[in-house]
């Protein structure tokens, strides 16, 4: 386990249901099957985090399919460039665990590199602030560890991660290289120039092409970078869920929202930039 404690910064260790440090600091495990590692005056809010409703629109537009060209390529990068010594990978942001169940699937299944060759079980984390989130991630899926933490910070112990995966997640750099061990690798997937295109085209006079410019991040070089890019054939209601999930559908207008759920198809780009630094 490799989780520490948010309060004392101590290692925590778990015994039946609860997790506790040399402080005995304590956290249960909810129900469900996660650990709220969020201590109340870290919290901006009283429910940080997407609301229920974010969640649905998500969840629904996520299980229609449409993402998950992205899904198989991130998964595939974690596979391919998680450290053999720490098989241990963290989601941030992570959200009901639509790609972090997928991540952990691939990362169990992983051939072995030499036949009869000793490898280590790998083990998935996600962490996102939502509660909602989370319950229903833990609840979904037991193939994944689940915490409600902040992204600023890692309940988790120096050196512990071997990868990181940031899908449009904000992380500090001290804690991603405080937490991740040496050689080890950040993912990261961001909007790619043309991606919700024509959303954006109906909401915004002169839609700008989002920058394509990759992100420094202190301690870390890029090793790797890949576009992605597909057009999504949607329902009225698909777009508007995937609007939804968007800042955008903060400056759309009722008028549009209405003919967006009446129509019978809308064409959209997806574009998605998808990168991997490596720990130097």
């Amino acid at each position: 386990m490799t989780y520490q404690c948010p309060l004392c910064h101590q290692p925590l260790s778990q015994k039946e249901r609860t997790f506790s440090c040399d402080k005995n600091h304590q956290f249960d495990l909810a129900k469900e099957g996660y650990v709220n590692l969020m201590p109340a005056h870290h919290k901006r809010s009283k429910d940080p985090g997407d609301n229920k409703e974010m969640m649905q629109a998500r969840r629904r537009f996520l299980e229609g399919g449409h993402y998950d060209p992205m899904r198989q390529a991130v998964a595939k990068l974690c596979t391919q460039y998680l450290a053999q010594s720490t098989p241990t990978l963290l989601d941030i942001g992570c959200g009901e665990g639509y790609y972090t169940n997928e991540v952990a699937l691939q990362l169990i299944n992983k051939p072995q590199e030499e036949p009869g060759s000793r490898q280590e079980i790998a083990q998935t984390y996600g962490l996102d602030i939502s509660k909602v989130a989370i319950k229903y991630a833990a609840k979904r899926y037991d193939s994944c560890s689940f915490s409600v933490a902040s992204s600023h910070r890692l309940p988790f112990s120096d050196k512990s991660l071997g990868a990181v995966l940031r899908i449009y997640a904000p992380c500090k750099a001290e804690e991603l290289h405080r937490t991740i061990v040496d050689d080890g690798v950040v993912i990261t997937v961001t909007p790619a120039g043309r991606h919700l295109y024509q959303l954006r085209d109906e909401i915004y006079d002169g839609v700008r092409m989002h920058d394509e410019t990759a992100e420094k991040i202190a301690g870390f070089e890029l090793s790797h970078q890949e576009q992605l890019n597909y057009m999504m054939d949607l329902t009225g209601s698909e777009a508007f869920d995937l609007l939804q999930m968007t800042p955008f559908a903060w400056k759309a207008t009722e008028q549009f929202k209405q003919q967006l759920m009446a129509s019978e198809q809308f064409k959209c780009e997806a574009d998605f930039m998808l990168r991997v630094y490596r720990k130097v």
